[in-house]
């Protein structure tokens, strides 16, 4: 007896691509009133989408928007989307900053490297996720471009995904794919993606006495971790006489580019990942995003990935930079309020500074200007006996290594509250020396 085998034609990627393509305000009618919902953030904001469900949203009701930074216009954050749209922000982004801070608006702490397990373990289930798209490959795979790291765990988790294929998103390699059958609606619509000039921050003058500082501290063969702004831009360009430097970072910008080209950036003494930029996201100018695109030297993964320290600390001599808005005397770091009003958040600082600490000849920097000018045009020293009171502690006083100011460099490591409180008021603004060093003897730590 024979069988007879009868084989099924299954559809083509490009059928299915074909068939869920569709208007951005056909799209958006998969968000329903009561959803949660996931916003790629960064420079892969899906504008025209994100228009589409502002114009939407009288109709709906409770709809929660997940995100973290997202570079864009603040509509979906005004006062007449109360009650319509409710944003949950993971890190506080400037557009979305006035909503938190008058309650319409939601704030969430979490660690960086926590951010999409939120969603891939449940504690936040996802009903849709919104994401901007390069254009698919031969095979149907699209790649997430400038955000890879938050938005594909994001992707992966929710029920469904609205997709904006866009041809200005670059196509970046690693583990940013996401094939066409994964998304449930599509737009075909080209935004220009935000551009960031790192260098128009800050005092210049101060901003290169910071960096030259830093990059004293950075010795051949490091591995780098950059955060946002123009002073990791800035201690970029004093990198051209190191040799050998690697980059495994939650983000880079453009100011890596000339540093490759001139072959200090090579990767090739990196110990994880070796030969590649490893990161999460792309955060500059359009120079970036071309650079970036099909560059075999890029890789993208994951933000759990990227930013968790049992990973970071695989790399040999770790250099973790990040910021602060104040010190105090024992080395408790506070950079994601101001007192108790909250400002930004936690983002990747303690995933890299527990990392590069753990790291093999690895060292943490926390850097800051020494003085801020208040709103009254008061200038007060960011080097404090005391916190603000509420203010938050985002890296403690057991983790802190080095923190510079445009004075000089402060290690902590290892040294006592005396040694600490004298070390940090030599790098206070020489105005506020002799009344930091009174307090620090009524508070009996000198």
């Amino acid at each position: 007896m024979t069988a007879t085998l009868t084989l099924k034609k299954t559809k083509d990627w490009r059928e299915i691509y074909a068939s869920r393509v569709t208007t951005a305000d056909d799209a958006v009618k998969e968000v329903t009133s009561g959803d949660r919902l996931f916003l790629t953030g960064n420079a892969s904001v899906p504008a025209q989408l994100l228009e589409a469900l502002v114009k939407r949203a009288p109709n709906l009701k409770n709809v929660e928007i997940c995100q973290a930074v997202t570079i864009c216009p603040s509509d979906y954050a005004a006062p007449e989307m109360d009650g319509h749209l409710r944003i949950n922000s993971m890190f506080i982004s400037p557009n979305v900053r006035p909503a938190i801070h008058d309650g319409r608006a939601d704030f969430t702490p979490v660690l960086l490297s926590e951010f999409p397990l939120l969603f891939k373990n449940g504690h936040l289930p996802l009903d849709v996720a919104i994401i901007n798209v390069a254009p698919p490959d031969d095979k149907g795979f699209c790649s997430l471009g400038t955000e890879a790291g938050l938005a594909l765990t994001a992707a992966e988790s929710a029920k469904k995904v609205i997709a904006q294929v866009n041809s200005l998103v670059p196509r970046t390699l690693g583990d940013t794919f996401l094939h066409v059958s994964r998304m449930t609606k599509i737009i075909e619509a080209d935004g220009v993606l935000p551009e960031r000039h790192m260098g128009e921050e800050g005092d210049p003058e101060v901003v290169e006495q910071l960096a030259r500082h830093i990059a004293e501290l950075i010795p051949d063969g490091a591995t780098m971790q950059m955060g946002i702004g123009s002073l990791p831009d800035a201690v970029l360009k004093h990198l051209f006489k190191k040799k050998d430097l690697g980059i495994h970072s939650e983000l880079i910008s453009d100011g890596v580019i000339d540093l490759v080209d001139a072959g200090v950036v090579n990767c090739s003494h990196k110990t994880l990942h070796k030969g590649k930029i490893v990161c999460g996201f792309l955060l500059g100018t359009r120079r970036l995003y071309d650079w970036a695109h099909n560059n075999p030297m890029i890789e993208m993964h994951r933000t759990e990935h990227i930013n968790d320290p049992f990973v970071i600390m695989q790399n040999d001599r770790m250099v973790s930079i990040n910021a602060a808005i104040e010190v105090d005397f024992t080395g408790q770091i506070c950079a994601d309020s101001i007192g108790p009003k909250l400002y930004s958040a936690v983002g990747g600082q303690l995933d890299f500074v527990y990392g590069a600490s753990r790291s093999k000849g690895g060292l943490s920097v926390i850097t800051m200007p020494s003085t801020t000018k208040m709103k009254d045009g008061t200038v007060v020293s960011r080097i404090v006996p005391l916190l603000k009171h509420g203010s938050g502690v985002v890296t403690s006083r057991n983790h802190v290594r080095y923190v510079v100011t445009e004075y000089g460099v402060a290690d902590l490591y290892a040294k006592t509250i005396r040694q600490r409180c004298q070390a940090l008021i030599n790098i206070a603004h020489p105005k506020f020396r002799a009344e930091l060093k009174e307090r620090g003897k009524e508070l009996k730590y000198l």
